[in-house]
């Protein structure tokens, strides 16, 4: 979708993605929004209670059931497990989507690994496709004026044209680039606190093949599960950038990290999307 500034002041049920990688703000920006009457749809958050709970739950069970107490308490259906997801709180999907590497550090065996990011990418898909549904029910269920779309740092990844055009159809994209300052930050962020990520399977690949022959190991299953994740990062957050500006070119536009930072309420961002808009048309 492509709007001038003065198109998105009066466009009166504004509907937005924004597009980036973790901790480039937009959560932040959602959650400011929030307070305004705007939808908050968190495709994490969709992901992780919709299409991925059960999954999610029958491996929370299956390390339960590892240990005798538990597992006592579990047959007997003496004790519950539930899944405490939340917009604020996304650890249940991030654990189930896990490392790759030596199961005795916690790592997941290559093809168990596999298997998990084709789930995420299918539910990731289902997610975004289920935007256009989620701006009509936050409008005529839940009375909000304005929609959010909190999209995942791999949206990118996903290679499914018809997402995007979806996405492009009723909302406007914003790609939140990071500025040099925020690279450093994000890759210095990654390397104290090793995340599970999910990547193309080709990216995947291409990178094990490099890591195993650096690390002169003969399979995946002897990889330290961080240290990997510290190793890769910085190459998915620059393989990711061309993907995330290829997105922008053609169906949105682009934004940095500092100029978002100054945004406080509704009407900081009304304000810096529509100089965007107008600087970019």
């Amino acid at each position: 979708m492509k709007l001038t500034g003065k198109q998105f002041k009066s466009w009166d049920r504004k509907a937005i993605t924004l597009l980036g990688m973790s901790g480039v703000g937009k959560t932040r920006l959602a959650c400011i929004l929030r307070k305004s009457h705007w939808f908050h749809y968190s495709c994490d958050y969709r992901i992780g209670t919709r299409y991925l709970d059960e999954v999610i739950l029958d491996n929370i069970k299956l390390q339960a059931m590892q240990v005798p107490f538990l597992e006592e308490l579990l047959r007997s259906d003496s004790i519950h497990i539930g899944n405490n997801l939340s917009i604020d709180n996304l650890k249940p999907l991030s654990s189930y989507l896990g490392k790759l590497g030596n199961p005795g550090q916690g790592g997941i065996g290559l093809g168990e690994f596999k298997h998990r990011q084709a789930l995420h990418r299918e539910a990731e898909i289902a997610a975004m496709n289920d935007v256009p549904k989620f701006i009509q029910k936050g409008f005529e269920i839940y009375g909000y004026d304005h929609f959010i779309n909190d999209a995942s740092g791999s949206l990118c990844e996903l290679d499914d044209e018809q997402v995007i055009n979806r996405l492009a159809e009723h909302t406007l994209i914003i790609y939140i680039k990071a500025t040099e300052e925020n690279e450093k930050a994000l890759i210095e962020r990654a390397e104290s606190d090793p995340k599970p990520l999910y990547y193309r399977e080709s990216f995947l690949d291409a990178q094990l093949d490099e890591y195993l022959k650096m690390k002169n190991l003969e399979y995946a299953a002897l990889i330290n599960p961080d240290e990997f994740v510290r190793w890769v990062f910085p190459r998915l957050f620059y393989a990711r950038i061309p993907r995330y500006e290829a997105i922008a070119n053609q169906y949105g536009y682009s934004i940095s990290t500092k100029e978002i930072e100054t945004v406080r309420n509704e009407k900081d961002f009304i304000r810096v999307i529509t100089r965007v808009l107008d600087s970019q048309s």
